[in-house]
């Protein structure tokens, strides 16, 4: 039977409850056990892919092509697994699937309240979630009070009455703020928080108390007696330099007796080649310093999943991985040399509209004229071969119907259809709304025999990357390309996935997103090879 575990969080939202939730399921994954997880979120979009990147940070896509909350990221990155649709709802899923058969006649006529019918359908989705796991680690979005947050809370509450008590385990996450005038850590607002959840009928069974400062016996002993805890149940939860030190952090801070009292199991989390790797990003040999070109450089959130593919990659090479934030719309400025001319490497990542390609492309041409490893993804594979049409083949017009979509010279356009993953003829066009016209998720691509792109995944015939846009390389100028020096060195069913130019050390652009595949413990390939390239010393 699997435990549910579930985490919630009280005081201010950004507290970590998507790293803390991460870090217990590490712990009970190297420990031996089958372990997923779900991310709940309260709002009322039926997911993040049309929000903008300023409001909610990066769009996470999982391998089946859902847009899901940048915490799936994180769990896939802690624990080494692939996640899909079902392990992320929001409140406007449940509310589409209540209304949806409630339509369709599904409650034969009855009354639809939030209690039990959209309740029932939450705890519907918890438990599909679940799929024959030892453990299911929940995380809710949000702060306890919230009132999107109530019906959720109440499918918590439920779970708890229809499991066995050993199988169900609650754990909040709270501040402990300290107060610098008064010189003290306050205890009151976690207090509070617990009050307020024992409210809605939720006594946690753990608290992970958020603090800058060390937590000394005496606090521990009153928040365990104030919010009815056990004493070795207040874990401390300090700052810390990497995210991947918070398990052996929980470790230390005996994160183990609470969790082996409550489900009445002797967890041996083995942590050896974890903790290499940690040390390998606190204290590395070498460093390499990336120009990371992009125009949401206001919100680094946005590129969470990318940030983290070069730390997974530094870990592995014993690297620092040195980003150095390039604002495309400066390059535009002052030009390439004066931004990026100190690197080692350069990053043109994906994004979407207009604005500052100008810029991105005088830094690919840069990469490409004096020969610094250079990496394109999404967008950054289709200005790359933008840019070599138009200074190496000569054609000045070319463009991308994205940002021209009368251009005589279409080098990156708008397919009319293609098929999705589940082999369904999709339909494109200009006025199609945007999140229903994406090529999301993970698609097959072949790589060509000695190239970059092969050197780096390896032998197999075919492998698989997720993918998030809409417009596509235009395979009308592939003979073009390919006479001029550009190497089409990827393909899936006709489309081109990646390019690399003859002439160049290292220069690959990848049309797909290879940082969502990207994890601590198996780096991706191509991000890989690319800081490995950018490291090697003249």
């Amino acid at each position: 039977m699997t435990k549910f575990i579930f985490v919630t969080g009280g005081v201010l939202s950004s507290l970590g409850k998507g790293i803390t939730s991460a870090s217990v399921a590490t712990i009970l994954k190297q420990s031996g056990f089958k372990v997923s997880m779900l991310k709940i979120d309260p709002y009322l979009n039926v997911d993040p892919g049309t929000m903008s990147p300023l409001e909610h940070g990066e769009v996470f896509v999982t391998a089946d092509g859902a847009e899901t909350d940048l915490d799936l990221g994180n769990y896939e990155r802690f624990i080494d697994t692939t996640l899909t649709a079902k392990n992320s709802f929001t409140t406007g899923q449940v509310y589409q699937s209540v209304i949806k058969r409630e339509r369709e006649g599904g409650y034969l006529g009855k009354t639809i309240q939030v209690i039990p019918h959209v309740v029932d359908e939450i705890k519907d989705r918890i438990y599909a979630a679940a799929d024959e796991k030892d453990f299911l680690i929940i995380e809710l979005g949000g702060t306890v009070g919230d009132i999107e947050g109530l019906p959720f809370m109440e499918a918590i509450r439920a779970i708890r009455h229809e499991k066995p008590k050993d199988k169900t385990m609650n754990i909040h996450v709270s501040l402990v703020p300290y107060i610098k005038a008064a010189g003290e850590l306050k205890t009151k607002p976690t207090q509070h928080s617990v009050q307020e959840l024992r409210r809605i009928g939720i006594t946690p069974h753990m608290l992970v108390c958020r603090t800058e400062k060390e937590l000394p016996k005496n606090l521990k002993d009153k928040l365990a007696l104030s919010c009815d805890i056990d004493r070795n149940a207040v874990i401390e939860a300090g700052d810390a330099q990497s995210i991947y030190q918070v398990p052996l952090h929980f470790i230390k801070e005996g994160i183990l007796t609470p969790l082996s009292d409550h489900f009445n199991i002797k967890f041996k989390p083995n942590m050896e080649r974890w903790d290499t790797l940690v040390k390998n990003i606190l204290v590395p040999k070498d460093e390499v310093t990336i120009a990371f070109v992009g125009k949401y450089l206001d919100l680094k959130e946005s590129y969470k999943s990318l940030i983290e593919a070069l730390i997974h990659a530094g870990a592995h090479l014993n690297t620092k991985v040195n980003i150095h934030w390039c604002d495309s719309e400066k390059i535009e400025d002052i030009g390439a040399y004066e931004v990026i001319g100190n690197s080692d490497g350069i990053l043109v990542a994906g994004g979407f509209g207009h604005r500052g390609v100008e810029g991105k492309l005088k830094a690919i041409r840069y990469a490409r004229e004096n020969k610094v490893p250079y990496l394109g993804i999404c967008l950054g594979m289709q200005l790359s071969v933008i840019e070599y049409a138009r200074n190496v083949l000569g054609i000045e017009n070319a463009n991308s119907i994205e940002f021209d979509e009368n251009t005589q010279e279409p080098l990156i356009y708008l397919i009319d259809e293609f098929m999705d993953q589940s082999g369904n003829k999709q339909l494109r066009t200009h006025k199609s709304p945007m999140g229903g016209t994406m090529r999301l998720g993970e698609y097959p691509f072949e790589p060509l025999k000695g190239t970059n792109l092969q050197k780096a995944y390896g032998n197999e015939e075919i492998y698989h990357e997720r993918h998030r846009h809409r417009y596509e390389a235009n395979p009308a100028y592939k003979e073009k390309l390919e006479e001029a020096g550009m190497i089409i060195s990827g393909q899936s069913n006709g489309l081109i996935e990646a390019v690399e130019i003859k002439d160049h050390p290292w220069f690959v652009g990848v049309q797909f997103h290879p940082e969502f595949t990207s994890h601590l413990e198996t780096p991706n390939p191509i991000i890989l090879e690319f800081v490995k390239q950018a490291n090697k010393k003249d």
